[in-house]
């Protein structure tokens, strides 16, 4: 397990290219956004600046739906079909010590680029910081977790690595509209927001905005999410292929 992380921490390294966009977009967005809208007050059920209430966790929420529909899925169906799986069958590695890799690295990564987020909106907007670290820590940890499952399992069924990034794009999308990228939660129609609370994405979002305002998450978010890692976490074991 040791030998496996580190070295699949050295290759991650060596792609610097997708380090870049991977902490860099969050940040542009952010950037982008925050200028296009300076004059929005409050918003949500917080009452807090547009910057504080809405961009940090949206900004967020968008790291890590890269990472999990994008990053994850590319790399192992690469590995699939470069035969790197294959090989490693072979050996006593069970997959899923693999996927769990993969999971603590991009979890690492995520972390980073929320970390980077933060300072970025602090120093640029002057928005606040998290006012409740536990919760938000949790719910990072457990959110970035159930999300990068669902990349997991993305990995495990596409059929190769020219359909995984169109797979993870049809994924994406949905719960970008879900966990409130295009549009706030709080404005959503009742319909579509009861969809949103049951979709990992949406309960992410919510919990951080929570956490971000001093309170603590609803019971059903952190519900939600947990079964999401479960269930999301055994689907990728459960169909994992080594080619």
């Amino acid at each position: 397990m040791r030998k496996i992380l580190i070295v699949e921490t050295k290759l991650h390294l060596r792609d610097w290219p997708t380090m870049l966009f991977t902490v860099g977009l969050p940040v542009a967005l952010l950037v982008l956004l925050g200028l296009s809208i300076p004059g929005l007050s409050k918003i949500g059920a917080f009452g807090l600046r547009g910057v504080d209430a809405t961009l940090p966790a949206m900004m967020t929420l968008l790291s890590l739906l890269v990472l999990a529909c994008s990053v994850v899925p590319a790399v192992l169906t690469s590995y699939r079909e470069q035969g790197v799986l294959r090989r490693m069958s072979t050996t006593p590695v069970h997959p899923a010590r693999l996927l769990v890799v993969q999971l603590l690295i991009n979890l690492a990564m995520a972390a980073i680029a929320t970390a980077i987020l933060i300072v970025s909106a602090r120093l640029v907007f002057g928005a606040a910081a998290p006012r409740h670290w536990g919760w938000f820590v949790l719910v990072f940890l457990l959110g970035t977790a159930a999300l990068l499952a669902i990349g997991l399992v993305i990995a495990a069924l596409a059929p190769n690595g020219k359909s995984a990034p169109g797979i993870g794009a049809v994924v994406m999308q949905p719960l970008m509209l879900l966990g409130g990228v295009w549009m706030p939660h709080e404005v959503m129609p009742d319909m579509l927001r009861r969809i949103s609370d049951f979709s990992v994405a949406g309960p992410v979002t919510q919990a951080l905005k929570a956490a971000w305002a001093g309170q603590a998450p609803q019971p059903l978010h952190l519900a939600v999410i947990a079964v999401g890692l479960v269930v999301f976490g055994g689907l990728a074991v459960r169909f994992f292929r080594w080619e």
